[in-house]
């Protein structure tokens, strides 16, 4: 499975490097930092270099939507929406807290609740999508997230959808702290398993 991990500036580093170190640990798939420029900035000034060009995310099999700083700026910016082609018939699609803005603005949010952040959430709501108050939601191939340390529901659910419940607590078990892997994968799978 090829990933677009859609990483903008501004970007938040827990949800980019998360999703991708854990979506990496499966054997054959490839998560890669998908962006606009070569090189992009987090909120916090950790620079990185991109693996994809943002045009990557309409090839890819499953698309993360990280959040940042500048996720209202990015929802209107043409260029970069215009190049978002996305299929949720044939992608996997998941968003990380404001992520959500730019579900919502490609339509992908019409008929369906979403999961986001606390401070992004007033922004979700004006774009017309109804928030829940929980950390993650799917219907069908599309999935939202809220809350920084969430974006481990969003891998687990990407590899549980693509290669099984058992491969993606294999996954957990390499990124939980040592001794709470009982815990930590229960929450994990609760929060999944209404929607695989």
């Amino acid at each position: 499975m090829r990933i677009a991990i859609l990483t903008f500036d501004g970007f938040n580093e827990i949800d980019s490097f998360v999703a991708a170190k854990m979506l990496n640990w499966v054997p054959g798939w490839t998560a890669e930092i998908t962006a606009p420029s070569a090189t992009v900035t987090s909120a916090n000034g950790v620079r990185v270099e991109r693996q994809q060009p943002l045009g990557f995310a309409r090839e890819a099999d499953a698309v993360i939507v990280g959040s940042g700083a500048n996720t209202r700026t990015i929802v209107d910016d043409a260029a970069i929406m215009g190049e978002l082609r996305l299929d949720p018939a044939r992608q996997l699609i998941a968003s990380q807290c404001s992520g959500a803005l730019v579900l919502a603005r490609l339509g992908h949010l019409r008929d369906a609740p979403a999961c986001t952040d606390q401070r992004t959430r007033p922004w979700v709501v004006e774009a017309g999508v109804r928030v829940l108050d929980q950390p993650f939601h799917a219907a069908g191939n599309v999935a939202t997230a809220g809350g920084c340390l969430a974006s481990h529901y969003l891998a687990t659910w990407i590899v549980a959808r693509g290669e099984g419940r058992d491969a993606a607590a294999e996954v957990l078990s390499y990124v939980v702290p040592v001794g709470e892997l009982a815990g930590w994968t229960a929450r994990a799978f609760a929060a999944i398993d209404p929607y695989l």
